[in-house]
């Protein structure tokens, strides 16, 4: 997955830096100017994208969490956002809960009257409590923190929780409970800065999922103490403060193993992926012992949940894609299916029918969204919800939810009014309507998409570089579907890049080496390849690959076997190469590194530009796409030829995901679509790289990736021409990486078509871009950006060469060498000889073309 220095909510520091590096006052972003932020941004805890997706509670599709009733005869599970009631045996759900929000994580009082639940509303995620004796809801425990995975003790007179309430980290709280008040609220967990070198986790300890020992003296939970990777082991404690919790047994967790503690008090039930690439069920016992798997699958079985008297548990599945609910029966192993095939809802409903046809009136597969009057997001009950990973505070109140559909879909709303987006990628006009719905009332809204351009018909075929099929996310997905969901976005082609989360690697099934998967269809390619993960020198893409995947998946893991930098990812281009494969680096910067001052910096991506090993940069991507822009500037003019590329870094399991497929997404001119003439095309650098702007660009009429040479000095004819879904503020040509002129755009800020003259006096390249200053929808994204690979044109021989840029690349790998020198990790002294020596030719290559004649100024 991504490599992050920072939250995304520091991407717009990192706009304003890159256009200040570019000297071009006219493009500082607005002050004041609110920007998409992350989703709960009070959590203080480092990769969001992770925690958000695989620990807080999502509005999934199916069930996502569920409780017991007392007399083990009923189940109360979230679904959809709300909470809802259905007997084992039936197949009647009654809803018990219905907004304002989303309501998640049902926990059963003892004595059967109350449900505790966490609640997302007023941008925090509170507990409510539903008296079920009264059907009445109201908020248990607010104040701005996030609070989830409430747990009421065996005699109902406690109930222990985790919360963000102390300096936004995860801690495990206690409080009192009685005549429906929650008080003596208090952290039982201690706050202690572990000083380990933790990668996707805070050097703080945290304490995760609390369950309840039978005589409610102790709680068994999940905690990261004393370890580098995962969420941590297993530990038990007193529930009261100042208790020392005690480890009762370790293994790498990802978020997902929420034990539950058996009313008998000996056996504890969770989830676990020890071994295997999908979590699975199972138990040990209370002090820890050997465990022992209980279910079996290629898929998710997660969040058990014990009836009271010890004979069943209530777990939720993905074996079908999306999430459901079954109830397994111990002993015996029988696995009953939960179904919820009638919904009674709390109040009258209306149905709304949405259907989605081309300029033929033939039916569209597409991506919709359905927003309700106070923000929340509406979908299909066999639909896969989606949310994104932030948004801008003073556009809406929640984050915007979409889902994809085949020509359509039905859904169950209540009254009122409603907003209805549909979309089809970039080539598509987007549609917005609103539509008032009467209780039982039935609505058709026909959605006709026309065409905005059409860039297939010339040659030019849409990819995404950088997906993720599954990884470590809600839903189960598989080629079919993720060529179903390509297809809603228009893209032509998925390159799903197989890669680890820490231990294990969930897709590496698929790997087919050179072969295309079975699931593309003519219109629609998928390949899976591969992301190679490093902690140091940054992670790169390999495409195209033909014979092996490349193992291990990692280096520079701490405290691991894969401890050492090497292999570097110099070693690892080459490997790709070697099968006939493209590499490049993926999301790669945050804002623009300066050797000078970064308190860190080991990203190898000087060496392997020097050494000629990098076909393809992610310059629309999962991370700041102007500062990744200036650093690509700078190789260029010292006349290395690295194509525009991009990839979202969507797991496309995730209910909750930087996304969709294709939000990052290159276009490349192949003529047709064939894969290895795709490559071919990306390799040459007929491309260029989009979130929403398509561009096109010819320059003496030689198109994108072109080398024109003239003898002399002269004039080119130019064209440059723009459609946009989303208005953009400036459109712009860029020579040696200067603006060099900004285009005139249409009163709605959507279109330019420009032919112009271009004198040239050195040899130079070329490239168009477009983008914003801030974020606007729907580009799911820090703003809509767009830049072409370059045309390069030589004059009299000559070749481009920027003495100031490789003094910067220079200095860049002097911090490179003394922090290669200083590692301790290296396994044998000929890896840290091979990394710098390859330092060291990477420093001459640009201190050579420093010195060469007719430098850019």
């Amino acid at each position: 997955m991504t490599r992050r220095r920072k939250q995304r909510a520091g991407a717009a520091a990192g706009l304003k830096g890159a256009m200040a590096l570019l000297a071009s006052a006219a493009l500082l972003t607005t002050p004041g100017v609110a920007q998409r932020e992350t989703v709960l941004k009070q959590i203080n805890v480092p990769h969001h994208y992770y925690f958000r997706e695989m620990y807080l509670p999502q509005a999934t599709s199916g069930p996502s969490a569920a409780t017991w009733s007392p007399d083990g005869r009923d189940l109360i599970y979230s679904m959809q956002g709300t909470l809802w009631r259905q007997t084992l045996g039936t197949a009647d759900a009654r809803e018990l809960t219905d907004g304002p929000g989303y309501d998640y994580q049902p926990d059963w009082s003892p004595d059967g009257r109350y449900v505790v639940y966490s609640s997302y509303r007023n941008d925090q995620i509170e507990l409510g409590l539903l008296d079920l004796s009264t059907g009445e809801t109201s908020t248990l425990l607010g104040g701005g923190a996030v609070l989830v995975e409430p747990k009421w003790s065996p005699d109902g007179k406690r109930l222990a929780f985790v919360s963000t309430a102390y300096n936004g980290r995860w801690h495990i709280f206690v409080g009192d409970f009685a005549a429906g008040r929650l008080t003596n609220v208090t952290r039982i967990t201690q706050d202690k800065d572990s000083k380990l070198p933790r990668y996707y986790y805070s050097v703080f300890d945290h304490f995760i999922s609390p369950t309840w020992s039978p005589d409610g003296k102790e709680l068994i939970l999940v905690s990261n103490a004393g370890r580098i990777w995962g969420t941590g082991g297993f530990w038990r404690m007193e529930a009261k403060p100042g208790a020392v919790p005690r480890e009762i047994h370790y293994e790498e967790t990802t978020w997902k193993a929420r034990p539950d503690w058996s009313s008998d008090g000996k056996r504890v039930v969770y989830a676990s992926y020890l071994g295997r690439q999908w979590h699975q069920l199972w138990l040990m016992t209370s002090d820890g012992g050997d465990p022992f798997q209980l279910t079996y699958g290629e898929y998710d079985n997660t969040a058990p949940r014990w009836s009271k008297d010890g004979k069943k548990i209530a777990f939720i599945t993905n074996e079908g894609g999306t999430t459901s609910l079954r109830v397994i029966t111990i002993p015996g192993g029988m696995i009953e299916a939960v179904k919820p095939l009638t919904l009674r809802y709390r109040h009258d409903r209306a149905t709304l029918s949405i259907k989605v046809v081309d300029e033929a009136n033939k039916p569209l597969t597409a991506r919709i969204s359905v927003t309700g009057p106070d923000g929340r997001g509406w979908a299909p009950l066999d639909a896969w919800r989606r949310a994104d990973d932030g948004f801008n505070r003073r556009e809406r109140t929640f984050e915007f939810t979409y889902f994809h559909a085949r020509g359509g879909a039905e859904l169950s709303v209540p009254a009122g009014k409603f907003t209805i987006e549909v979309m089809r990628g970039f080539e598509l006009q987007r549609v917005v309507d609103t539509v008032t719905l009467a209780a039982g009332s039935k609505t058709l809204r026909t959605i006709k998409l026309t065409r905005l351009a059409n860039f297939p018909a010339t040659g030019w075929f849409s990819g995404d570089l950088h997906v993720h099929m599954n990884y470590a996310g809600t839903y189960r997905n598989t080629p079919a579907d993720l060529r179903f969901q390509a297809e809603a976005e228009d893209l032509q082609v998925v390159e799903n890049l197989v890669v680890n989360k820490e231990q294990r690697i969930p897709d590496i099934g698929y790997f087919r080496g050179g072969e295309l998967d079975p699931a593309s269809t003519p219109s629609t390619l998928i390949k899976h390849d591969e992301e190679f993960h490093t902690s140091y020198w940054g992670h790169s893409g390999h495409l195209g690959l033909t014979r092996s995947f490349l193992m291990p998946n990692y280096a520079a893991y701490v405290n691991t076997a894969a401890a050492s930098p090497y292999p570097h990812n110099s070693a690892v281009l080459d490997m790709t190469h070697e099968q006939g494969g493209l590499g490049g680096y993926v999301h790669p910067f945050e804002s623009v590194p300066n050797p000078a001052k970064d308190e860190t910096l080991t990203d190898g991506f000087p060496i392997d530009v020097a050494l000629g090993k990098v076909d393809y940069l992610e310059l629309c991507g999962f991370a700041d796409h102007l500062s990744a822009s200036e650093v690509w500037f700078r190789t260029l003019n010292n006349g290395f030829r690295i194509a525009a590329g991009a990839g979202t870094d969507a797991m496309m399991n995730y209910a909750s995901l930087h996304g969709p497929v294709g939000l990052c997404r290159v276009y490349a001119e192949s003529g047709k679509l064939d894969y290895k003439a795709w490559l071919g095309a990306i390799k040459a650098g007929r491309t260029f790289a989009t979130n929403g702007p398509l561009l096109r660009f010819t320059l003496g009429g030689k198109g994108i990736g072109s080398e024109i040479r003239l003898r002399a000095g002269g004039a080119l004819d130019a064209t440059v021409s723009m459609r946009s879904n989303v208005p953009v503020d400036s459109v712009q040509l860029i020579e040696n990486g200067r603006v060099a002129l900004a285009f005139t755009l249409s009163p709605d800020s959507m279109k330019v078509e420009e032919s112009i003259r271009i004198n040239v006096s050195e040899s130079s390249w070329y490239v168009v871009r477009a983008f914003s200053h801030r974020s606007r929808h729907p580009v799911l994204d820090v703003y809509p950006f767009a830049i072409t690979s370059p045309i390069y044109v030589i004059v009299a021989d000559q070749p481009i060469r920027s003495p100031k840029d490789a003094a910067y690349f220079i200095a860049w790998l002097d911090r490179l060498e003394k922090n290669a020198r200083e590692h301790k990790g290296w396994n044998t002294e000929e890896e840290r000889r091979v990394v710098l020596a390859d330092i060291d030719r990477a420093r001459a290559t640009f201190r050579e073309r420093s010195a060469a004649s007719k430098p850019i100024p």
